[in-house]
């Protein structure tokens, strides 16, 4: 199934590719996306719990509608990922949706990203809020330990589309190659068997690289690369221009 994220289309064409900003302070920020901007990348991901001004709504809004004039069209997805999956900051749940509302209102950027081990009532919360706007809802989840086993992955993600999300979204480290293959073998069932659903999948860390490469030929449709080996947001991931170059030629007949 096919998701449009703005002017970007998920699951129509080539796997699509997400560079995310991971500045601290507002020149950082600003200098990222100008960076990306002239980069091969179809949607920049703000990982907001980087920002050093991230619990002050209105310094967040402002900076949005900045990268909205560098980013050249460019679609956002807005994330605040939890310190619990990964991410720099912990937030309660209530700032935590008042924060992502806050966004959505703008309609501004293209893409949210919900947890949806904040909780099921939230993910609900935010889909029907979203429901209004031209904005999706990417549901996530993050294992930074372990690969779950097939069957709970596939559960997970189907957990997310049951309530309400656009995409579902999940990724795990493995601990050998074998649970690299679990995550890919998950993602091609769940695209195989579940037509109405849109799915993003990786496995982390270097022995999870070839997922990130690969996995829209299992039935993923979106990868994350990092602007350079510095600006990585999570372990594993390739410097989007070597990332482009591989997909492309993985992709053709």
């Amino acid at each position: 199934m096919s998701v449009s994220i703005k002017n970007v289309i998920l699951g129509e064409g080539e796997t699509k590719i997400c560079v995310p900003i991971i500045g601290k302070t507002k020149e950082e920020i600003l200098a990222e996306a100008a960076n990306i901007s002239t980069v091969d990348a179809d949607i920049v991901e703000w990982r907001v719990d980087f920002f050093e001004n991230v619990m002050s709504i209105p310094k967040v809004l402002e900076l949005i509608l900045s990268l909205v004039d560098i980013l050249n069209e460019k679609p956002i997805l807005f994330t605040f990922r939890s310190k619990t999956e990964g991410g720099e900051l912990d937030i309660n749940e209530e700032a935590y949706i008042e924060l992502i509302k806050a966004v959505i209102n703008q309609n501004i950027v293209g893409a949210v990203d919900v947890e949806v081990f904040k909780g099921e009532k939230t993910l609900e919360n935010i889909v029907a809020y979203a429901k209004d706007f031209d904005v999706k809802v990417i549901a996530s989840n993050h294992d930074f330990c372990k690969t779950p086993d097939k069957e709970e992955i596939k559960r997970r993600l189907i957990l997310m589309k049951e309530k309400g999300a656009h995409v579902s979204k999940m990724a795990v480290m493995p601990q050998n190659a074998a649970d690299v293959l679990t995550l890919l073998s998950a993602t091609e069932e769940l695209h195989r068997e579940y037509k109405d659903m849109t799915i993003i999948t990786m496995s982390m860390g270097q022995l999870g690289v070839v997922s990130r490469i690969s996995g829209g030929v299992f039935g993923s449709v979106m990868t994350f690369g990092a602007r350079n080996s510095e600006a990585a947001s999570a372990p594993g991931q390739v410097e989007v221009g070597a990332l482009k170059e591989i997909m492309d030629k993985i992709s053709k007949k």
